[in-house]
């Protein structure tokens, strides 16, 4: 329907091909659709997300404050303002391709990486017969999905920054709490007297 040199400088392709085939009333229209999907995408993703910050407060591994309930909405309201103004300050500050370059760099590292090396510490820790699940020639594929995910984090260029920024900010925070919890990597490793009574 449409050349692909046209295709790739066009900044909304389905309202063109639309265009091409129903007339420019049908692009508008399909124009609006596409934002409005848009929107409802973000909105309900922004509604799902705030939910992992109220959980860990909720389970006492992020801070306190998220576990916060609004009194009659009875939404985790902090979690999901801090969220909607983070999310906002990156998109008025940072380009689209930026932005979601930044956000896929931070989900391969964090997502895809960190659960294939997680599969590994927990074979390590435990023995294969107690885990509930098995893999095939381990651990190859989980090797072979660091080394591909990797490569494709390392593809992102120069907005992999973005998401080592967002994974450092991550680990600030955490190193943070934990301080402020003496848990772990704070926590007294002296050995505690025993206390005789008698």
């Amino acid at each position: 329907m449409v050349p692909w040199r046209e295709a790739q400088d066009s900044p909304s392709l389905a309202s063109l091909v639309i265009e091409r085939v129903y007339g420019h009333v049908a692009a508008q229209v399909m124009t609006v659709m596409v934002l409005w999907i848009a929107l409802a995408s973000v909105f309900s993703v922004l509604l799902g997300y705030s939910r992992v910050p109220y959980a860990a407060a909720l389970d006492g591994n992020f801070f306190r404050v998220f576990a916060r309930v609004h009194p009659t909405k009875r939404i985790p309201h902090v979690s999901l303002l801090v969220l909607g103004a983070l999310a906002l300050l990156l998109s008025v500050s940072l380009d689209l391709e930026t932005t979601i370059t930044g956000i896929l760099a931070l989900r391969l590292l964090v997502q895809f990486v960190g659960q294939a090396v997680g599969v590994m510490l927990l074979r390590k820790r435990r023995q294969a017969e107690q885990l509930p699940f098995k893999m095939w020639l381990f651990p190859l594929p989980a090797v072979l999905t660091i080394v591909g995910w990797s490569w494709l984090f390392w593809q992102t260029g120069a907005a992999r920054k973005w998401g080592l920024l967002e994974i450092g900010l991550g680990v600030l925070a955490f190193l943070i709490r934990a301080r402020m919890m003496r848990q772990w990597p704070f926590q007294d490793s002296r050995p505690q007297a025993a206390v005789v009574t008698g």
